[in-house]
């Protein structure tokens, strides 16, 4: 071999070797900031889930009864097959009200520290009482929906199936304890992303891990790693620039749940998983291209103005994380009776 071949051979090499060595340093820097979406539903304390308490739960999500009109179910904000959101800026409710935020997903919810954008429900349970008697949403009372599932005897059936020890199975806590096992079980596992962190190197390509590097090199990742890359903790929005009015829309966030002033503008960190496919973004929903959210995101809370290269290094890797969807089979309701209570629209 000649000398300038050898050299070559020698430099290639080299570059080969701290290619590789950062490329492992990248995944292992990864896999201890970041979980795999695991591929079963987590055991829920004080609620145990059964096949028939899940399905009972699925029963009841796509019920629009549960709402006075007769026409807002869960899947209406929250539509599982479209990522679990309703491709709305703000969400339409009872009458055709909008909403003051943006849908949250409901898929993977199950792994946040708490539900809403301001985290006023600690869990995925009490959060399914809300919507119910928003005036905004689905306009209900719990003695409305208690009446309209009695009315019907096949969900009495049900529901003392999945209560079998309780005297009073059909009651307002176990109709958001059977959605909520329900919603536990929308995960979507086995992204490319997922791949990745499980130990296939070749799951991402060369500008999605240069995009996971910026992701976590940036600052990105303190708020958004864990499980659900996201969903663990409150943070201003705008730690260092706070965005226009025209994204705040004047909403203080977790200050209406705790009326501190520290937590003025102060919003629980979304999930960033199957971002892609939950447009569009922040609580007000006013922007709808994840390219602009994540340039926003690098000056309002990082105090950076990222490049057109990095920020698109960034979606790349970011679209990685669209897991596999949950499917769904649409379930039949019980039929109603004379004794249902008949759709208030007003």
């Amino acid at each position: 071999m000649k000398r300038t071949n050898l050299i070559a051979f020698i430099f290639f090499l080299m570059l080969f070797t701290v290619s590789q060595a950062y490329a492992d340093a990248l995944r292992e820097r990864a896999s201890k900031t970041f979980k795999p979406v695991p591929e079963s539903a987590p055991a829920i304390k004080g609620n145990t889930a059964t096949v028939v308490k899940v399905e009972l739960g699925k029963m009841l999500y796509f019920d629009p009864r549960l709402s006075s009109s007769a026409l807002i179910s869960c899947n209406t904000c929250h539509n599982i097959g479209m990522g679990g959101m309703d491709y709305q800026e703000t969400s339409i409710g009872h009458g055709w009200q909008k909403g003051p935020r943006n849908a949250p997903t409901v898929l993977n919810s199950v792994f946040n520290i708490a539900q809403f954008w301001d985290g006023r429900a600690k869990d995925l349970m009490e959060q399914a009482k809300g919507p119910v008697q928003a005036s905004v949403e689905m306009n209900s009372t719990p003695e409305r929906v208690i009446k309209t599932l009695k009315s019907m005897p096949e969900y009495i059936r049900i529901f003392k199936k999945a209560f079998p020890a309780e005297k009073e199975p059909v009651s307002f806590d176990n109709m958001a304890k059977a959605i909520e096992v329900f919603e536990a079980t929308l995960l979507t596992p086995d992204s490319r992303f997922d791949k990745y962190l499980k130990g296939d190197k070749n799951a991402l390509n060369k500008t999605e891990k240069e995009g996971l590097g910026l992701f976590m090199g940036k600052g990105c990742s303190i708020c958004h790693g864990g499980v659900n890359m996201g969903g663990q903790g409150y943070y201003p929005f705008g730690v260092v620039e706070r965005p226009g009015a025209e994204i705040l829309q004047g909403d203080k966030g977790r200050f209406k749940v705790t009326q501190l002033k520290s937590d003025e503008y102060v919003f629980k960190a979304p999930s960033l998983r199957n971002i892609e496919i939950t447009p569009p973004y922040f609580h007000s929903g006013k922007i709808w291209d994840l390219k602009e959210a994540v340039t926003i995101m690098g000056s309002a809370q990082l105090g950076i103005q990222l490049t057109d290269s990095e920020a698109d290094k960034i979606v790349s890797f970011l679209k990685t994380t669209t897991g596999v969807q949950p499917k769904v089979e649409y379930p039949v309701l019980p039929a109603p009776t004379a004794d249902t209570p008949r759709p208030k629209l007003d």
